[in-house]
């Protein structure tokens, strides 16, 4: 099943996965065509120009000189030797998987599909997707999986802001319809990623990110519910974590937190259950998990007015510093972040809300601005209650300690010190 063509892959969604994975093909001599829906991505990475943190301008022009080229028009697709489909699969606002994007992107590859070609699909999504979603939209028009194209799943695992690992050295997974796609999906990894791990089909390859996922979400939802108790016992749950973290077999070190975020653990564990709840089977780890989790925010908001009311203050009419509001440290990226739940219960008690984060320069909380602090550290020493929701490199740790009138660290990455309290 060769195919002549003009462009070795076409990436659907320029994300933060789609445009690494568009990033480390052009760099391995592909012909790398990226194709996205919004205008302004394509103008601006035409233009040189990135929109996500992992890629820099400078990259974006190294691409360009390789050979890429952004577009908004699916007709590049017949032109493709493979397709990878990148693009998000969020929650619906009942909590049910959301595909639609999905559905779009194989609407488009289904139209200009002609024979040869490779369709990979990356997004996470619930087993069983590849082959009862993708596979029926693409045979309609009358080619088939394994004889005419091949079809694959293989699960991103890009962790935006790491610096150890990015796509080119973290293992990738891919299953394909067939053994033969499989290996089609096999050797166009190859020619960018290290290693490359072949799962028995589409339905492992699928179930393999969720299980990631899963296994980190209950085991931070372990820990979150420790650090509610800990405190009232006299324990040190960091402490504690540091101690069990010496064993060299056996233990995986998970830290408390104000909440999860991002697009992976509060969303990817929500595709197994809904799956497994279609069997009707209550998957009582996932939702117990997602229901401790969720319930961080409100706890961190409760240990604060503690905070304040231990200084004789309410929360009503105090002024209170959010340090870090996006969901992870060192980028920009705000998607299911705790920060914004902290602020709305903050807020709602009459909290007056003040914020930094040198990734943010503008965050509203619904719909109403919040005020930016220009200096964290300054703004620690006229704070009531100064809260680390992430520490960004940016931020000293010491020298906050120092000046804030109370830190609230909800990390556990600050020295003990007088005025520091532990989440």
């Amino acid at each position: 099943m060769n195919k002549s063509s003009t462009v070795d892959l076409v990436v659907v969604g320029l994300g933060y996965v789609g445009l690494p994975l568009a990033r480390s093909a052009a760099a391995a001599g592909l012909r790398v065509v990226g194709l996205d829906r919004s205008r302004t991505v394509v103008e601006g990475l035409n233009g040189g120009r990135s929109h996500v943190d992992d890629i820099t301008d400078a990259e974006v022009g190294a691409m360009l000189d390789q050979g890429f080229r952004a577009s908004d028009g699916p007709e590049v697709i017949a032109d493709a030797a493979a397709v990878v489909i990148c693009v998000p699969t969020p929650l619906t606002e009942h909590g049910s998987p959301d595909l639609g994007a999905v559905h779009a992107a194989v609407a488009d590859i289904a139209a200009h599909l002609t024979p040869g070609t490779l369709v990979v699909l990356e997004s996470t999504t619930y087993p069983g997707t590849t082959e009862e979603v993708v596979r029926p939209r693409l045979e309609a028009g009358g080619l088939k999986v394994g004889r005419d194209f091949h079809l694959a799943f293989s699960p991103e695992r890009i962790d935006p802001g790491n610096a150890s690992f990015g796509l080119e050295n973290t293992p990738k997974v891919v299953g394909g319809v067939t053994a033969d796609c499989t290996k089609a999906a096999r050797a166009l990894y190859e020619r960018f990623v290290t290693r490359v791990v072949e799962a028995k089909g589409t339905r492992e390859a699928e179930m393999a990110k969720l299980l990631e996922n899963t296994y980190r979400h209950v085991n931070i939802a372990l820990v979150n519910e420790m650090s509610m108790f800990c405190r009232e016992i006299g324990v040190d749950l960091w402490d504690a974590i540091r101690c069990a973290s010496t064993k060299p077999f056996g233990f995986a070190p998970f830290y408390p937190g104000p909440g999860v975020g991002g697009h992976c653990i509060p969303i990817d564990p929500n595709y197994l259950s809904y799956k497994v709840r279609s069997l009707g089977i209550p998957f009582r780890f996932v939702e117990l998990a997602q229901e401790i989790n969720q319930r961080m925010p409100v706890h961190v908001v409760n240990r604060a007015a503690d905070l304040l009311n231990d200084e004789g203050k309410a929360v009503r009419g105090s002024r209170v510093l959010l340090l870090g509001v996006t969901y992870k440290p060192d980028i920009s990226d705000q998607r299911e972040s705790p920060a914004l739940a902290v602020a709305q219960h903050l807020r709602a008690r009459g909290a007056e809300l003040v914020y930094f984060d040198p990734h943010v320069d503008d965050w509203t909380v619904d719909g109403a601005p919040v005020e930016r602090a220009d200096d964290y550290l300054a703004a620690a020493e006229t704070a009531d209650l100064t809260v680390l929701l992430q520490p960004h490199r940016e931020m000293d740790l010491g020298l906050l300690a120092d000046r804030a009138r109370k830190l609230f660290d909800t990390r556990g990455r600050s020295a003990d010190h007088p005025r520091v309290v532990k989440l």
